[in-house]
């Protein structure tokens, strides 16, 4: 089936297997490093199909035509940017690495955006200690495209990315998922839920925002406010609480004519009083002051 499956995005039926030896004649640097790869280990002691006992082949084709001609462009399949189709490619690791993580790459944005599985991987070279990625880490990979998200970790508060606590994988899953951010949760707060347990509930007293999308008041990588909120308190929550039992002066200090700052909104501003802002267990929490 995966032999029937290559031929079909090969379209190679001319071409014939001339077997890892006849390639290291000239490419013999390449499979020096290729040596210290998981992909050689896999298929040159521990083949578990007839493709995989092909090594070089596995990923590139027959060769009989590139041997006859190595110039001759698409002879096999390259795997740089200029190397032809990219449906070919993707179809050639795609070959072995179905299921799993790679169920949603069909459709996903970053199919959707001409990815391929090489600008992101180097099965030749080990340069990563897992995941046979073309950089040292799953953060730098991902970050070589992601600039904006870089700029973000760097902020005052920040999700600890960049201290290799944590990986962009631990949330986001890069070859596909149902949702339109790569999230590995169902949803946003599914995903922040995996870490923030405690923020689960359910709570006698809810706060609707929170239960509706943790990035109403946060930011999912970075923010130059405390706790990655989306603005500095008290304005977060005069978003939606204007004049809602404090008198304006409370609500906008400084803003009216006469208008003296309030103490309450000093320290940590409305959470002074609010301390259980994501929800309470409280009989008399409604107001999510216990």
């Amino acid at each position: 089936m995966v032999l029937g499956l290559l031929a079909a995005v090969l379209d190679v039926a001319a071409a014939e297997y001339i077997g890892e030896e006849t390639c290291l004649v000239c490419h013999q640097v390449s499979g020096e490093q290729f040596g210290h790869t998981r992909h050689a280990g896999a298929f040159r002691t521990n083949a578990q199909t007839e493709l995989e006992r092909r090594v070089c082949e596995s990923c590139h084709g027959p060769g009989s035509d590139h041997q006859l001609d190595p110039t001759a462009p698409g002879a096999i399949v390259g795997f740089s940017s200029d190397s032809g189709d990219l449906e070919q490619q993707n179809g050639m690791c795609l070959a072995c690495h179905q299921g799993g993580g790679r169920t949603h790459w069909a459709g996903s944005i970053h199919e959707a955006a001409d990815l391929a599985c090489s600008d992101c991987h180097n099965p030749m070279v080990r340069v990563s200690v897992d995941s046979a990625l073309r950089v040292s880490s799953i953060n730098e990979t991902c970050l070589s495209c992601h600039q904006q998200q870089r700029l973000e970790f760097r902020k005052r508060s920040h999700m600890p990315v960049l201290e290799g606590v944590m990986t962009c994988a631990d949330c986001h899953q890069p070859h596909g998922s149902p949702t339109r951010a790569l999230l590995r949760g169902e949803t946003v707060n599914q995903t922040c839920y995996e870490c923030h347990q405690e923020r689960r509930g359910p709570f006698i007293w809810e706060h609707a925002p929170v239960r509706e999308d943790c990035m109403n008041c946060h930011r999912p990588h970075g923010s130059n406010h405390e706790s990655l909120l989306v603005t500095a308190q008290p304005f977060l929550c005069q978003q939606c609480h204007m004049q809602l039992r404090h008198p304006a002066a409370l609500q906008t200090p400084g803003s009216l004519p006469g208008a003296n700052f309030d103490a309450r909104l000093g320290n940590r501003s409305c959470r002074n009083c609010h301390t259980q802002i994501h929800g309470s267990n409280h009989p008399a929490g409604a107001q999510l002051m216990r």
